[in-house]
Order: C-alpha cells, then sequence, then structure tokens
C-alpha cells in the first residue's frame, strides 16, 4: 500500500488524524515512511538541513523506519547530500560563505544530528528516468525488515502499555 501526501507530510505527520492514519497501518502492515526531498532545492545547505530535521521529527513523530529519498537526480546528483550527511566538514565548506543566524543554526544542528545521519537509510531516485527506483525498493525493503525487527515489539509493546493503562482506569473508576 502506498499513501501519497506530496508536499503535505509535514502537516500530515504532525496533525491528529495523520498519526491516528499511520498508527493504524502500522499496526496491521510493515510499514514505511519515505520522505521525498526535491534535491535541487537541497543544494543550498540551510534547505538541506531544514529537510533533515523535518525527516528527523517525522520519524521520531511516527517512531517507524524513515527511507530519505532524494529526488529529481536526474538534474542533480544527490551525492552531495549523502557527502554532507558523512562529513560534517563538507556541510560546514558549503555553509562558509553563509554568515547569517540561519547558516550558524545549520552548522550546529548538524553536529547533532550526526548520529541521525549514521542510521538513515537515503537514497536518490528520478521519477523521469527510473535511476535509481531499485534503489529506493531496496531502501524500502530494508526498512519493512527494519519495522519487523525493531519497530513492531515496540508497537506491540505500547499496546500492551495502553490496554493496561485502560483497565486499570476502569478499574479505578468503577
Amino acid at each position: 500500500v502506498v499513501i501519497d501526501t506530496p508536499g503535505q507530510i509535514e502537516a500530515f505527520s504532525m496533525s491528529a488524524s495523520g498519526q491516528v492514519i499511520t498508527e493504524s497501518l502500522a499496526c496491521s502492515f510493515p510499514t514505511v515512511i519515505v520522505y521525498v526531498i526535491d534535491t535541487v532545492r537541497a543544494e543550498n545547505p540551510n534547505t538541506f538541513m531544514s529537510n533533515m530535521l523535518y525527516a528527523l521529527s517525522i520519524m521520531y513523530k511516527t517512531k517507524l523506519p524513515l527511507v530519505c529519498a532524494f529526488n529529481k537526480t536526474d538534474i542533480l546528483s544527490h551525492d552531495f547530500a549523502v557527502n554532507w550527511m558523512k562529513d560534517y566538514t563538507q556541510f560546514e565548506d558549503a555553509l562558509a560563505t553563509d554568515k547569517s543566524y540561519l547558516s550558524t543554526l545549520s552548522r550546529s544542528m548538524s553536529l547533532v544530528l550526526q548520529e541521525f545521519y549514521e542510521n538513515i537509510n537515503a537514497c536518490g531516485v528520478s521519477a523521469i528516468t527510473g535511476v535509481g527506483y531499485d534503489t529506493l525498493l531496496n531502501a524500502v525493503t530494508k526498512g519493512a525488515k527494519e519495522y519487523t525487527e525493531v519497530f513492531l515489539p515496540d508497537i506491540k509493546q505500547r499496546i500492551e502499555v495502553n490496554q493496561a493503562k485502560k483497565v486499570a482506569f476502569e478499574s479505578e473508576n468503577l
């Protein structure tokens, strides 16, 4: 099942209805979030950082595996983004000419996100040429395996805790 919320992932994942839909799916199916990033726009280091913060917040909010898919790689390779995630100094060099408050914040956030970068599943894909589509499918398959091994046990545990709280609440209020 593929659910596409183009341009709305941030609103969808942060809304109550989005959370209900996501949690309902995650209780029934292996669920992987694919966060699509506009590679051309992410060439700007501050925009890149904004996307990474969105991705991180979505991953923590949904508590589900996440794939960052850099699209439009037929226009611009996503290699710079992968390099920025792997090597802080390359990201810092990209920000070197920008002396704004935002670039200072991006530098600081990049250091904070190093652990996130180490564990993130990222790939590049072009809808026009199809290049990278196999890599995207492999990333989603890897995410589905991660869902089964890591996230599903956590989901089941949260369900059990919530059911126990409900039973305790009902017992206290009878």
